[in-house]
Parts: structure tokens; C-alpha cells; sequence
């Protein structure tokens, strides 16, 4: 699946190929040359010369980003789908309170009390 650049690029082909083949297979750069058309026995020395090119990394970000928000909607239906369906309970809470945080709903960390004017505290260990 070819991702769309953000920008025009002066990548060469193969290092745009390179560019989807690495995001695509989850940041193997030995996999990602050899898919790009760099030959088997060069591919791992050619992925980490490719990812020290500035140009080549900001593209990987660019299109990540992309590959990322493309995501989003098939995860948040199944954190949807596990917070109704889910067997276990706790899978259910947990999932919900997920979608809660996610919708700006989070609870408090830390809940703070303040006490004033005298108080007493009696302990009876009879």
C-alpha cells in the first residue's frame, strides 16, 4: 500500500519505495531495502545509510503519521466493541474508562481533602 507524502520529496523511487516498505513492515530497514529493490546481500547496510538521510527520516515520520490517523477509527471501534462485548467485566471497565479518558472524561489522579478546626481521633483496641 503506497502512502501519500505530505510534501513533495526529492527522494529517488527506490528510496520512496524504501520509505513505504519501512513503515509498512513496522521499521525493518534490512526488509524495507530489500523490498525497495536493494540487492539481498547490501540490504541491511543500505537500510541504515538510508535512515541516516535526513530527508528519508522525515518522510518515515510524515508517512507514520498518515499510516497512524488512518488507524485510529478501526481502533477506537474495537475498544467500542470491547467495552459492550467483552466476557470479562474488567475487560469492560477498562475499555470504558479508555474511551472516557480518550473523550477528555479522566478521572482526578489525585483527589486532595482539607480538614480545618480541631478534630479527634479515638482508637479502641479493646
Amino acid at each position: 500500500m503506497a502512502l501519500t507524502k505530505v510534501e513533495d520529496t526529492k527522494l529517488t523511487p527506490k528510496q520512496d519505495a524504501f520509505v513505504d516498505a519501512y513503515v509498512a513492515n513496522g521499521g525493518n530497514g534490512a526488509a524495507a531495502a530489500r523490498e525497495a529493490g536493494y540487492s539481498e546481500k547490501s540490504a541491511r547496510i543500505e537500510g541504515h545509510r538510508l535512515l541516516r538521510n535526513p530527508l528519508i527520516v522525515k518522510e518515515v515520520y510524515e508517512r507514520t503519521v498518515i499510516a497512524l490517523g488512518a488507524s485510529l477509527p478501526k481502533a477506537l471501534e474495537t475498544v467500542s466493541k470491547l467495552s459492550t462485548e467483552a466476557n470479562s467485566e474488567y475487560v469492560r471497565l477498562e475499555a470504558a474508562k479508555d474511551l472516557m479518558d480518550r473523550a477528555g472524561l479522566k478521572a482526578p489522579d489525585r483527589v486532595e481533602a482539607r480538614l480545618s478546626g480541631d478534630f479527634k481521633v479515638s482508637i479502641d483496641l479493646s
